[in-house]
């Protein structure tokens, strides 16, 4: 997708949103590992998402998918560590949470905060290099983190609705 000339996806957005478009296309494309990104906001809203017209035909083999396939379950996994991993940092006076990461036999998943509580979920393969990806998550956040404006999760938010 390129910013300057949107999908019928990115169709009448701002600049802005189409740039966050752009950006997190180039992370999903750029990045070997990566299965899907999901940026939920501060109230466990989908923002964006790597797969967002997938829908429950479209799940690939073996795949469990949810009411928009990936995307959704990934945004609920995403905002339920955020809140958990927020919650246990206050309890451990251990300060702001910057990122979570987990390891499974088949997958590993990465949460790292954005602004004002958004969130950057990626789910990626066993296989990836978890420090790659690690990195690119944060050259996103340090690009997206400054113009997730409320009017632009706003936006945000009313293009995921249309989406469905």
């Amino acid at each position: 997708m390129n910013a300057q000339a949107p999908t019928a996806y990115g169709q009448g957005l701002s600049s802005q949103a189409r740039n966050l478009h752009w950006l997190l296309t180039n992370l999903v494309e750029e990045v070997p590992g990566i299965r899907s990104v999901a940026v939920v906001s501060s109230d466990g809203l989908l923002l964006l998402s790597s797969d967002p017209d997938r829908s429950q035909d479209e799940a690939r083999p073996g795949e469990r998918a949810g009411p928009r396939g990936s995307s959704a379950d990934l945004a609920t996994i995403v905002s339920g560590l955020g809140s958990l991993t927020n919650g246990a940092a206050k309890l451990m006076d251990g300060g702001a949470v910057k990122q979570t990461m987990i390891t499974m036999d088949e997958g590993s998943l990465f949460v790292m905060s954005i602004s004002d509580g958004s969130l950057l979920g990626v789910h990626a393969t066993p296989d990836c290099d978890m420090n790659v990806i690690a990195y690119h998550m944060a050259l996103f956040v340090g690009r997206a983190g400054h113009v997730l404006t409320p009017e632009l999760r706003s936006e945000l938010r009313k293009s995921m609705e249309n989406a469905q």
